[in-house]
């Protein structure tokens, strides 16, 4: 079984009618901080020539859900 991500909600809810039929909650909160976060892991590891080209991104983008999960976690305990 799989663990659920804790996401935080949606980033920016939208209060639409009930009967809206195109209601979409949009990204969620980890997204949005992962996604704010990514310049600045870029900027500070995106000279470092010690990673092979191929995994940059991944790298990238793992380091930046990691700072979004911190992120949620300092919100989630009264941390922030």
């Amino acid at each position: 079984m799989t663990k659920k991500i804790e996401d935080g909600g949606p980033a920016f809810p939208l209060a639409v009618q009930p009967d809206f039929q195109f209601a979409e909650n949009g990204m969620s909160l980890r997204d949005w901080f992962a996604g704010q976060a990514i310049p600045a892991i870029i900027e500070r590891c995106g000279a470092d020539h010690r990673l092979p080209h191929e995994h940059i991104t991944d790298y990238f983008a793992r380091k930046a859900y990691e700072v979004a999960d911190a992120m949620l976690l300092a919100r989630k305990t009264g941390e922030a």
